[in-house]
């Protein structure tokens, strides 16, 4: 009978944020997956737990996954652990969390501490929709080219950012997504932990450059569909009528997106064209 795989979350400073649950799971598995098994060792001798730990990181992942998923097939239930936070949040995990599931093994998640959504929940921004970027690529292009892919999302948008890369990627997002407001999480749940908030241009002025990092940033107050909408109603009647018919639209069905496009009646774009 196979065993269960447990996505274990860990604090991710303070360790009093280790709940109850994820101790009971951790006291009662046969192994644990770490992915550094020193920093993970230090919470368990904290916690006084004593288990087996197994090696689980990034650049080892798709082989470690197999060992891991061949021990639940032999009956061991197994956490996954990574040093802070949740598995799979940009973080190991996500590739044991697939194979589990393809063999039909039991994938249970202990929750707990997440450093991009308590820095969302404290940044004065909208909450009742975001998108999880994590961190951008250390390539400046790749960066960039990612910026311009989501700057027109109306959700707030989520990064993760080590310190020594924070002024390059604020610049980069003052160039691409304009001044927008921002709140920068910092140390979250430890000592000096610290909330900046203010317009893009503002904080580049005052970031300094230590501790790991959230930046939650407002989302684009139009969407593409409004900015594309706005370009084709700059069109002439005409201009608009030609860039449906290119697309192999039929005329009934121009005339409805024209009139949409422009929010008048269907009947004042059909006269236009049949007079």
């Amino acid at each position: 009978m196979n065993g269960k795989l447990y996505i274990v979350a860990t604090p991710i400073g303070n360790l009093d944020d280790i709940t109850y649950r994820a101790v009971k799971v951790l006291n009662e598995v046969d192994l644990i997956a770490a992915e550094d098994t020193r920093h993970t060792l230090k919470l368990l001798n904290h916690l006084k737990i004593s288990k087996p730990l197994i090696s689980y990181y990034k650049e080892t992942e798709k082989v470690k996954a197999k060992i891991i998923i061949d021990k639940i097939k032999m009956g061991k239930n197994i956490a996954v652990v990574s040093d802070a936070g949740t598995p799979g949040i940009s973080d190991p995990g996500e590739e044991v969390i697939k194979v589990a599931i393809e063999e039909e093994i039991e994938v249970i998640p202990i929750p707990g501490a997440c450093a991009a959504i308590n820095s969302l929940i404290c940044s004065g921004l909208d909450t009742k929709q975001f998108m999880f970027v994590g961190f951008l690529s250390a390539k400046s292009k790749e960066k960039r080219d990612k910026l311009n892919e989501i700057k027109n999302e109306q959700s707030t948008l989520i990064f993760y950012e080590a310190p020594h890369k924070i002024e390059d990627t604020l610049k980069c997002m003052l160039e691409i997504l304009g001044d927008r407001r921002i709140s920068i999480g910092r140390e979250i749940t430890k000592i000096h932990e610290e909330f900046i908030r203010g317009t893009i241009s503002e904080i580049i002025a005052r970031i300094e450059p230590r501790g790991e990092m959230v930046i939650i940033v407002e989302g684009a107050e139009k969407s593409q569909n409004d900015i594309d909408r706005e370009n084709r109603n700059d069109m002439t009647l005409e201009e608009h009528y030609k860039f449906y018919e290119n697309q192999g639209l039929d005329k009934k069905e121009i005339i409805k997106r024209i009139a949409k496009d422009r929010k008048v009646q269907k009947n004042e774009i059909y006269k236009k064209f049949m007079t």
